[in-house]
Order: C-alpha cells, then sequence, then structure tokens
C-alpha cells in the first residue's frame, strides 16, 4: 500500500484526511513541522500533504526544504490549505508544489489528484544516489523551437550518471544537449537526455538530466 505523509498542526484535520484516505493509503501525520523531515526520510512515503500555517516552521519554508535535500526532492508535495489567491498558489508551485487544495476539502478531488501524481510517478525515483553539489556547467544545444543555445548554470544535484540544474531555455523531455564542466576552462564531458521537469512554468524551470554518451570525466565516478 502507498504511503502519505500528511503534515498539519490541526489535529481534527488530520483525524479528518485519516477517515477519507486511509482505506486507501498507509496514513503517517504529525502536527509537528521539525519532526516532518525526519519522518519523510525514514517512511519514503509515495506523496506528502503539507499545510502551510503552522508554529516555528512555516509551510512554505518546509516545501522548500524537501524540495532542496535528495532523500526527499521526487516526492509530489500536496498543499492543503486554507489560505485562497492566486498569488500563495502560484507561490507555491514555485517552491515545488504539485498540487494545491483549499479548505474545507473536496475529497473527491483530492484523491483524483493523489491518484494523477501516483500514476504520474517518475521511474527513475532513487534509481541512484544523489549529492547535493553545485558544479559550474556549460549546456549546448536546440531548445523546443528549434533554436540553438548555449547557457551556464549550476547543478543542484549530482549522481554518477544524471544531474539536476535550471536552464532558462524552453527544453523538451528526451531532447539531448552538450554537457561542458566549466573549471579552469571549458572541458566536454558528454550528451545527457531530459527525463523530467521541475517548475516549468516559471522563468527558471529545472530539468532533471541523464547522460546516454560520456566522453571525459564527470564529478562522480
Amino acid at each position: 500500500m502507498e504511503k502519505l505523509l500528511i503534515v498539519d498542526d490541526e489535529e481534527p484535520m488530520r483525524r479528518l484526511l485519516r477517515i477519507n484516505l486511509s482505506d486507501s493509503y498507509e496514513i503517517i501525520d504529525t502536527g509537528d513541522p521539525e519532526q516532518a523531515l525526519a519522518l519523510a526520510m525514514q517512511n519514503k512515503p509515495n506523496v506528502i500533504l503539507l499545510d502551510l500555517r503552522m508554529p516555528n516552521f512555516s509551510g512554505f519554508e518546509l516545501c522548500r526544504t524537501f524540495n532542496s535535500l535528495t532523500s526527499t526532492q521526487l516526492i509530489p508535495l500536496i498543499i492543503v490549505s486554507g489560505e485562497a489567491g492566486g498569488s500563495t498558489k502560484a507561490f507555491c508551485k514555485e517552491l515545488g508544489a504539485r498540487a494545491y487544495f483549499e479548505k474545507p476539502i473536496d475529497f473527491e478531488a483530492l484523491r483524483i489528484g493523489i491518484a494523477n501524481l501516483l500514476h504520474a510517478a517518475q521511474p527513475e525515483r532513487r534509481s541512484e544516489v544523489r549529492v547535493r553539489l553545485r558544479v559550474t556547467l556549460q549546456l549546448r544545444g536546440t531548445d523546443r523551437d528549434g533554436k540553438p543555445f548555449e547557457e551556464v548554470s549550476a547543478t543542484e544535484n549530482v549522481g554518477k550518471s544524471s544531474f539536476l540544474c535550471g536552464c532558462t531555455a524552453p527544453l523538451m523531455k528526451d531532447s539531448r544537449i552538450e554537457v561542458h564542466l566549466v573549471t579552469g576552462g571549458i572541458q566536454f564531458v558528454g550528451k545527457a537526455s531530459i527525463i523530467r521537469f521541475e517548475n516549468e512554468d516559471t522563468p527558471y524551470p529545472r530539468y532533471g538530466f541523464r547522460f546516454v554518451e560520456r566522453a571525459g570525466d564527470w564529478v562522480l565516478c
């Protein structure tokens, strides 16, 4: 059974979520946002449901933290909040939230949203160990409009055959780009294919890349 981690400081809300979702999912819940990260790392939930307004550690901060750590950044985040407004929803999306549901909750819509996220879960999730590391790269290729681009960016994490970084050029999934290390000169290290997107509707989307050709030394061997 797939696991849901519920993070909400209101026990009645956590109880309501448990009652409505425990028939389909294993529920792990906490009212302590500072405990939420440890629970996510220990239990490896398939989806996290997160409230925004909590004492000491806001949902915004927790959302940012979940999406900055290698061990949790690929877990889909759903915001469940009493706050309405397009600007709040847009900000949560920029922080990495995959969906937003307002309280009082439409549980039928929430069930559909969770199912859709689980169905769309990336097959490469946790396929290799990744390290949070900033490495300057030069990316070269063709964007989705067929225009050549060349851009210097920096990784957010790296694996032996993959990396995550931002790129302002609009790119397509499965397209290939040249990857160059920018350390003491430009060094070509291979070609990488785009395997996933994050924050693609923002001015600076992030892309997950996996090497398909290697021509030089990478930062992890």
